[in-house]
């Protein structure tokens, strides 16, 4: 008699996130993978970028602006009326690489709980939706982002449920595996953004901290493993 594969079982889980990882890792090699990824290359620069922004709001800072350019490069913009001190800086710098890792956790451990599934859709679509009419300057981020919201919006109304979770499980395994996509640049001092060289955010913690850029890469990715590690251990470990 075949084994069949229980749904909701810890099997099934597995086979799912590996089947997410698969594509994210293996879709930009097939003819035209990398336009069909091309939304959620978008989507994780949105992550990182957020993370800056975001970090300089629960620092007392503005958040005055978010641009994503055709190439799926970005920037945040965060101005204070007063000077901000080192470990600040260091701070919203760290929030950037640290942004998608943390949304791929919430990601991940939404997959746990059937209940969890539409509203974790919902809200990401409204964050894209409200980030776009508060902060995005660009044209490719006034574009993309409200696609990629409604998108997930029909996903989650109209979906079926294993359609639900593997967006849910796909989302949070390309927020995870996009520090990877950002190693080059995380382990360097800096990089070219919107056509211009700018300092890394590694290398912006080095200016602040005054260690290596490297050493900063290097603890960065530790904590990302750490939230990844953690979320994947409770959603594998649940039942349904």
């Amino acid at each position: 008699m075949p084994y069949r594969v229980r749904a909701g079982s810890q099997e099934e889980k597995i086979g799912r996130l590996i089947l997410a990882g698969v594509l994210v890792t293996f879709l930009p090699s097939v003819p035209l993978g990398n336009y069909l990824l091309y939304p959620f290359t978008i989507l994780t620069t949105w992550f990182h970028e957020m993370g800056h922004g975001l970090t300089g709001v629960m620092l007392g800072m503005n958040f005055e602006q978010l641009v994503i350019t055709p190439n799926g490069s970005g920037y945040a913009e965060t101005t204070s009326s007063q000077e901000i001190g080192n470990v600040q800086r260091a701070l919203i710098a760290a929030g950037g690489p640290l942004g998608p890792s943390l949304m791929g956790a919430l990601l991940i451990l939404a997959s746990s709980r059937h209940q969890w599934w539409k509203p974790a859709l919902l809200a990401l679509a409204a964050a894209l939706v409200g980030s776009t009419l508060i902060w995005v300057r660009s044209i490719t981020g006034l574009v993309v982002l409200p696609l990629v919201a409604a998108t997930l919006v029909w996903i989650a109304l109209k979906g079926k449920d294993w359609l639900v979770l593997f967006a849910v499980q796909f989302l949070g395994v390309l927020a995870a595996l996009s520090m990877f996509r950002d190693w080059d640049y995380l382990f360097s001092e800096s990089g070219v953004i919107a056509g211009r060289t700018m300092v890394s955010d590694t290398g912006a913690m080095e200016q602040a901290l005054v260690l290596p850029h490297w050493i900063w890469a290097s603890l960065i990715i530790i904590l990302s493993g750490l939230m990844i590690g953690t979320s994947l251990k409770y959603a594998l470990n649940r039942e349904g």
